[in-house]
């Protein structure tokens, strides 16, 4: 396997094919993943790339809405189109569709504004959570298991991610409680580009949204014939920061019903600055649902 963070940049990277219609078409690869499938941070990632490239310099996104519409295929390169919706004075808005076999596997709509001045205040970000270097890696706790997504969450992510107060891979220590924190960072440098470290951000925003939602019901990831799918995902960025620095994702979920379940996040840096928000909302099916604990 290539290294996770140059496939990671590799990915990022995409191709202007040069056609023009009435939009912009780039193309980019496929991360391969274990169970076949795109990973979604990846193809929002890789969206928001697109329409970054549709944009002023000086023109940054703040948010974006996105819907994930089918699972894409880890063997097929992905075509993003852009349309440029709207360009204002101070705010512009692109539109990227994401397609495989001429299909839709993503839309998404995102919002960008030139810097400025304005009201400034945030929420604090908690102060009783253990530091990242007292905690142990996936690597560290997955090294044994003889698993090809264990494996893969080990030592074939860009991100090192580790967990308060522990992570739900193959059990859900503790009390049954809708909430958790990761601290998360890239497992090398990146580039000085500031779109960059921002599309980054979202791709990892998505690894674990939605396990407050399982975390709250007992349910580890290793359950057989568990279901979990991103339906949607929203972002806003409110100040920047580096990816490939530890960051705080602050992560709950308010609600669970018919089939769905609903988390929002937080990312502070380690200097206890808001750096973006996040809500998910996410198919969750578990085979026998009476076993899972109601706390």
């Amino acid at each position: 396997m290539p290294n996770p963070l140059e496939s990671l940049l590799e990915a990022l990277t995409l191709s202007d094919t040069g056609a023009r219609t009435s939009e912009d078409i780039f193309t980019g690869p496929s991360q391969w993943m274990p169970m076949g499938r795109v990973f979604g941070g990846q193809v929002l990632a890789q969206s928001l790339m697109a329409a970054m490239r549709t944009v002023a310099p000086d023109r940054i996104v703040h948010s974006m809405h996105g819907y994930f519409l089918r699972p894409g295929d880890v063997n097929l390169p992905i075509t993003f189109s852009v349309d440029r919706i709207h360009d204002g004075r101070s705010f512009g808005t692109r539109r990227t569709q994401a397609y495989q076999n001429g299909q839709p596997i993503l839309s998404m709509i995102a919002s960008f504004q030139d810097g400025g001045p304005g009201l400034e205040h945030q929420v604090e970000m908690p102060s009783d959570l253990p530091d990242p270097e007292s905690l142990p890696s996936a690597a560290e706790l997955l090294a044994s298991v003889k698993h090809p997504v264990a494996r893969s969450w080990a030592s074939e992510r860009p991100f090192d991610m580790r967990h308060i107060p522990s992570p739900i891979y193959l059990g859900v220590e503790g009390e049954h409680v809708a909430h958790q924190a990761v601290w998360l960072k890239a497992i090398g440098q990146l580039p000085d580009d500031e779109n960059l470290h921002r599309a980054a951000l979202a791709y990892a925003s998505d690894y674990s949204i939605l396990e407050p939602i399982l975390r709250r019901h007992g349910v580890p990831w290793a359950t057989p014939g568990i279901k979990v799918a991103s339906l949607d995902h929203a972002m806003w960025w409110h100040r920047f920061s580096r990816v490939d620095e530890w960051l705080l994702y602050v992560q709950e979920s308010p609600s669970a019903s018919g089939g769905r379940g609903l988390s929002q996040g937080r990312i502070f840096n380690r200097e206890g600055m808001l750096v973006a928000s996040v809500a998910q909302e996410g198919m969750v099916r578990v085979p026998d649902p009476s076993r899972a604990s109601r706390g």
